[in-house]
């Protein structure tokens, strides 16, 4: 049976590229060190005291699960400014593409964003979870040579193991077309020490095993996705613009208060297609007109 490929915390980028292009996914050892783990395990421990059962099958009903979860840990943020999953969400998300704006040829590279964040503890008892492909939530077609439209990530906050529930993937599935579905006995379980973490793209097909042990699975999973398809989890409601003012910008922009070149996202200031970023700023802030790559206009600034 294929197993997943885990790579030493000294693997360069371009070998978890590598492997991902082969595999669909691969497991970066430490990816946090102890210390952060702590932390996270701390925080995460307060923010889920009440958190309910799940109430379907694929939400599982012995697994409880936390969304919006960079109001609740610091460490959502440590994820994804780690240099190995932004490194590779950029190698599969920002491709450039060409097109014509008036009868120049243009280069445009689309940014990337958060689309969704959960806290995933599978305790004793559950089953497996259906096998899917993450990219199914906009109906994404996988012909031959497609491009991917989100990479995954799973930190361990505690061992995965495969009597635990540690998720289950299909080593290549990214490579099918839609014609082939999963086969149970094709997928193999992620087994990794607590601060490892499982990086796949949109197109593998994965789930969370069953829990035949006798203690919880913890992990953090977060998506990030083509900033030009819309979230997942619904960014603007699951956190008041209150609590996104006290995020650092470049969280701010990955939750979404940002244009995806050259425009999805703007909002309308004076005339302006406005990039949304100065609405958190307050009185002084830049307005930056989304289009401004083509004729350049003079900013404004918030009055």
């Amino acid at each position: 049976m294929t197993t997943l490929t885990t790579l030493e915390p000294t693997a360069t980028l371009e070998e978890a590229i590598a492997v991902v292009e082969r595999d669909g996914g691969v497991i970066v050892k430490d990816f946090f060190d102890h210390a952060t783990v702590a932390e996270l395990r701390a925080e995460i421990d307060a923010a889920m005291a009440g958190t309910p059962w799940g109430q379907d099958d694929f939400s599982g009903h012995r697994t409880k699960r936390l969304y919006g979860v960079f109001q609740h840990t610091r460490h959502a943020a440590t994820a994804v400014r780690h240099p190995v999953y932004a490194g590779i969400a950029s190698h599969f998300l920002e491709i450039p593409q060409t097109g014509f704006f008036g009868e120049d040829q243009i280069e445009l590279a689309p940014s990337y964003g958060v689309g969704v964040s959960s806290i995933i503890a599978i305790h004793p008892g559950e089953g497996a979870q259906p096998l899917h492909r993450d990219d199914g939530v906009w109906q994404w077609r996988h012909p031959d040579g497609y491009r991917q439209a989100r990479v995954q990530i799973m930190v361990a906050v505690t061992d995965f193991t495969a009597e635990n529930g540690g998720t289950m993937v299909v080593p290549g599935s990214h490579k099918w077309d839609d014609d082939r579905g999963p086969k149970v006995d094709e997928a193999v379980p992620t087994e990794m020490t607590a601060g490892s973490a499982l990086i796949w793209v949109g197109g593998t097909f994965h789930g969370g095993g069953t829990n035949s042990s006798d203690s919880s699975r913890i992990g953090l999973t977060i998506g990030l996705d083509l900033g030009f398809l819309r979230q997942e989890e619904n960014a603007y409601l699951t956190y008041p613009a209150e609590i996104v003012k006290g995020f650092d910008e470049d969280i701010q922009r990955l939750l979404g208060w940002s244009v995806c070149a050259p425009g999805t996202g703007f909002v309308e200031h004076q005339g302006v297609m406005a990039d949304p970023i100065f609405l958190l700023q307050g009185e002084g802030a830049e307005v930056t007109n989304s289009f401004a790559q083509f004729d350049e206009p003079t900013p404004t600034v918030v009055s």
